[in-house]
């Protein structure tokens, strides 16, 4: 973004409800600053009941593209031209590109999960063992990009397990990884960890400001060399994370996930390399 929006500015945004919330106009414009790019992204407070003309207002306001958060991922698809594979397999769709008027639906939240755990925690998902704690939204888009990534074995626990049947099917139909499921209960969960390679916590248990809680897992009962995974970023580190650090393990939060996913939505937007380090600095300062 350069220091005056001019009439030649390109306007990109995020749909959400609420979405006053939202960290990505600091990390967006901040990169946007830094290369000098005539580009503003705002946050635009979308109601459910108005996301088919918010997303035909991207053709007619001719805005660059848009994120979309809470509640409109799986909502948009029906009104976009093109989709691609991986969001279609989730069922979820994060970032839309303007091409001329066809509007293009990506998720990127899945693929800035794996990045983030094989820049991050230099760990790649090939042939290992996944245990995920929940099976709704974040866990429906990372586990099915892990098992796109080569992933051995998923197994799912979660107190709603009618979510796990779906995630099943895609994941059995489309890649070669297995699919497990234990039930959400602490003993359960702990015979299934002790062959766990990278345990992820999907559910917003622990997230601020319920910071004294953490999901019904031991992680003492991980065998050495495990990872433990938190897409929480608020708090940067959760209970769970704190008892994985105490026990030796390394650890994994959300930051990385929420960074690279808006560094590969920049890139599809303006074909432009994302200043990372930059666009990490923003995220930090407005955590």
């Amino acid at each position: 973004m350069t220091s005056l929006i001019s009439g030649k500015t390109k306007v990109l945004g995020i749909f959400g409800y609420p979405v006053e919330h939202t960290f990505s106009p600091a990390m967006h414009n901040a990169a946007f600053r830094h290369l000098g790019l005539d580009y503003v992204y705002v946050a635009f407070p979308v109601k459910p009941e108005n996301i088919a003309r918010a997303v035909d207002g991207i053709r007619g306001l001719n805005l660059a593209g848009v994120n979309v958060t809470i509640p409109h991922k799986s909502a948009v698809i029906d009104y976009l031209d093109e989709v691609d594979r991986g969001a279609e397999l989730i069922g979820a769709v994060n970032t839309i590109v303007n091409d001329n008027g066809i509007l293009k639906g990506y998720n990127t939240d899945a693929p800035g999960f794996v990045k983030s755990l094989e820049v991050d925690a230099g760990v790649s998902p090939r042939g290992k063992r996944v245990f995920l704690l929940g099976a709704g939204g974040a866990a429906r888009a990372v586990s099915i990009q892990l098992a796109l990534a080569g992933a051995a074995e998923i197994v799912f626990t979660t107190p709603f397990p009618q979510e796990v049947t779906g995630l099943r099917c895609i994941i059995n139909n489309s890649t070669n990884t297995r699919v497990g499921e234990v039930m959400w209960d602490k003993e359960e969960i702990l015979k299934s960890l002790r062959e766990t390679d990278i345990l992820i916590n999907a559910t917003p248990v622990g997230m601020h400001p319920a910071l004294g809680e953490m999901p019904p897992v031991n992680p003492e009962a991980l065998p050495k060399g495990a990872l433990v995974c938190d897409l929480i970023y608020n708090p940067r580190e959760t209970m769970l994370l704190r008892k994985a650090k105490e026990h030796g393990f390394s650890t994994l939060n959300g930051m990385g996930m929420l960074l690279y996913q808006g560094a590969i939505a920049f890139e599809l937007w303006t074909r432009a390399e994302p200043p990372l380090q930059v666009m990490r600095n923003a995220l930090e300062k407005a955590l």
